[in-house]
Order: C-alpha cells, then structure tokens, then sequence
C-alpha cells in the first residue's frame, strides 16, 4: 500500500473471517479456485507464479475439523458465534519489489515474511494456507510505465490459539490435585489471541496518561511491530514501518483499491487542467505567430508597390536617330529615385522574405503542437461537452469526499494520543 511519498514500507494486516460463508470466499480467493474474477486485475494468464509457502491439504473447513480430531486445536468453551478463523495479509508497496527486480525479490522477500508470519500465529501447525500472490496486476504503476507491473503480496490463513491450562476442579477424588494442572490445550480464541497489551517504559514499569490509565499497544499495532521488525532482523533494511495509527493498517483490499482509484482520479484531473492550460498557451502562440504573419505579408505587400514596375521604366526616354536614348531632366532624376529605392527595396524585401519564411516555420510548429496537445485533451473536452454538469458533480464528491476524510482523520489522532501506535 504505497502513500505516494517515494518511502517503501511494510504492512501486516489481520481480517476476521466470522462466518464459514467468509472462510469459503477467502479460500476461493487465495487458491484460485474460480475460472473468472470481478476483480479485473487478477490475470489469470500469470497465475501460475503464484506460490504456495504452505498448501492446503483440502478445503479450509475440513482442514480446521481434522484438526480438532488430531487434538491439534480444542473449541472446549467456545461460543457457537466465536470466530475460529483468521487472515493475515503481509504487503509492500508495488515499488518497492519492482525497484529490487521484481518477481525473483518478492518471492525471498516473502519467503522471509512466512517465516515472520509462523511466529506470529505460533507455529506452522496452525496455519491452513500461505500463498504469494503474483498475478494481481497493478494498474496505475502498469500504466505509468508502459509495462505489466504486478502487486505482490502474501494471504496467510489460520487458526488463532493461545494457550490454556486445564486445572483439576473440586470434584475430583484426589483432593491433593485440585488445582494443579490438568492438562494444557491449544485453545481457540481470537479474543485472546489479539487482545491489547499494556505499553512499558524501558525499566519495564507500565506507561500510564495523564489521567493515571495504562496506555494499551493494540492488537493491530503490535502486529505491525512484529513483522516489521522480523523483516529488519532477517536484512530488509531499506524499508520502513507503516506508519503509526494510519488507518490503512486496517483498510479491507477492497476500501484500498477504492482509495487507489480515487488518486488515480485525482492525478487525471490534475493532468486535465495541465493539458487545458498547455493548450491554451499553445492556442495563444499560434494566434500571436499568425498575426506577426499578417503583418509581415502587410510590409512586403507594401514594399513592392512601392517599387518601380518594369513597364513604367521601359516608357521612359525617347528613341533617337542614332539609336540613343534621350531622357528629360525631369525623368532622369526620377529614374535615379527609383534605381536607389529599388535596391533599398529589394533589400528589405530580401530581409522581409526571409523573416516570412522563419514566422512561417514557426507558425507550422506551433500549429503541430496545438494538434497534438488537442488530440491529447480530447477525451476530457468531451466528456466535459457531452456531460459537463455530471463531471464538475463527480469531480467535487471526490475532492469534498477526500477532504472530509482527511478531516475526520484529525480528531482520530488527537484521540489516540493516549495510545501508543
């Protein structure tokens, strides 16, 4: 889960699954057990890659029954409604493994990760299904790019215990064991297998608020913790922790991608306006370019009529008998005006023609990149003119929408000042 910030960091992430119907879809999920997907990211072209730390032996389900059979796990005490089952997701953002070779990296990387994923449910025996997923491609990073970038990320199922004794009651006979340990069991319990813990100072004393209360590490934020640090320990030490009491340590995949969308929808608008505003400057290039042109054709229209023409020179001077050419005063002073004007103007005229020719291939480039920003801006400008109303309304639910949650966020944080993230 990436913030856009150019900083790589890890994310754990734990989901109830409640009820069996939840178990049956994470487990279509994860196995790939569908021919298609709603999910239009999921190429199922690539799922091949995708590998399996551990594989499920059947369905998670039977999996859990055959594990109460083999004494493995007890749901003595349970309530019908507890949850008995349980999803950890380890992720980092896209950029992340694509920067570090991609496909080759993630899966040590993950492998690493499984091994962090095993010691934060206590052992392997409790977990159903590890698989790395390598087929769910990255849309935004895909685009960006110009090539198939792909989000690697790890499911972990499992079954949540903790540790229970079972002492010795009243009623037994020998009054010598009540009390002392009957026998200890593996029990199901996500309650008490995620409950808060009580922070402590580096003496081991508890950290209390200001109101004398003992700040409490969620469940979520000491799994966060957990993996981070395993995953420093095991040499992943370019990567950092996710961020303390940011909500996407709890985004479901699917609030995720909503969020994902809403950037990408955010980054067109503000490419739309870039593109409206580079075309309008363009717009006003070529505007400029073709009025200096005008001008130009006015200057050497003006010149050349200024010139003498070659008809009026011809009719000057009268033929004589000796085959000379006798010229008034009159007109001998206004042919020598014309021969000096005439070379001034073919001077400027010269200057003037070539000036003409660079305003013209200036004014051909200009027009090039009008076409190209247009074309570029095309879909927006349509979709503005086909529906303008219904884009302005979308545009400001997004922004309002972002807006209010970064509003919200606020008071969130002032809240979980008394607990440490």
């Amino acid at each position: 889960m990436a913030r856009n910030d150019g900083i790589d960091r890890t994310f754990a992430r734990n989901q109830d699954l409640p009820t069996l119907d939840d178990v049956a879809k994470v487990q279509e999920h994860n196995e790939r057990e569908k021919d298609s997907y709603s999910n239009q990211d999921i190429d199922t072209t690539q799922t091949y890659r995708n590998i399996h730390f551990k594989a499920p032996t059947d369905s998670y389900a039977a999996m859990f029954d055959q594990m109460i059979a083999d004494g493995v796990i007890s749901t003595r005490g349970l309530k019908a409604d507890a949850v008995k089952y349980g999803e950890l997701i380890f992720d980092v953002n896209s950029a992340y493994f694509h920067n570090h070779g991609g496909y080759e990296y993630a899966k040590q990387f993950y492998t690493d990760a499984y091994k962090a994923a095993v010691e934060i449910v206590g052992g392997e025996q409790y977990i159903l299904s590890a698989v790395m997923h390598a087929d769910e491609r990255n849309r935004a990073m895909s685009e960006a790019l110009g090539q198939d970038v792909y989000h690697y990320h790890l499911h972990v199922v499992y079954v949540p215990v903790v540790e229970k004794q079972i002492l010795w009651s009243k009623r037994c006979k020998d009054k010598s064991l009540v009390g002392t340990v009957k026998e200890t069991i593996m029990q199901v319990s996500r309650s008490k297998k995620w409950e808060s813990k009580v922070a402590l100072d580096e003496q081991g004393n508890p950290l209390l608020t200001s109101k004398g209360k003992k700040v409490l590490r969620t469940s979520y934020s000491v799994l966060q913790d957990d993996f981070f640090n395993y995953m420093k320990t095991a040499g992943y030490t370019d990567v950092e922790r996710g961020e303390r009491g940011s909500t996407e340590e709890h985004l479901t995949v699917t609030q995720f991608k909503v969020a994902q969308e809403q950037q990408r929808l955010e980054d067109v608008t503000a490419q739309i306006a870039q593109t409206e505003q580079a075309l309008d400057t363009a717009q006003a290039a070529v505007e400029k370019k073709q009025k200096e042109l005008q001008s130009l054709q006015k200057q050497t229209k003006e010149q050349r009529t200024a010139a003498l023409t070659v008809q009026e020179i011809r009719s000057m001077g009268k033929k004589t008998i000796t085959g000379n050419i006798t010229l008034t005063p009159s007109e001998c002073n206004t042919l020598k005006d014309y021969a000096v004007n005439g070379i001034l103007a073919k001077a400027e005229n010269s200057r003037l023609e070539e000036k003409l020719q660079q305003a013209q291939k200036s004014t051909v480039v200009w027009k090039q990149r009008y076409e190209s920003l247009k074309e570029l801006a095309r879909p927006y400008l349509e979709a503005v003119k086909l529906a303008p109303e219904k884009v302005r309304a979308f545009l400001d639910a997004i922004l309002t929408r972002t807006r209010q949650t970064r509003q919200h966020d606020q008071p969130s944080r002032r809240k979980s000042q008394d607990m440490e993230l």
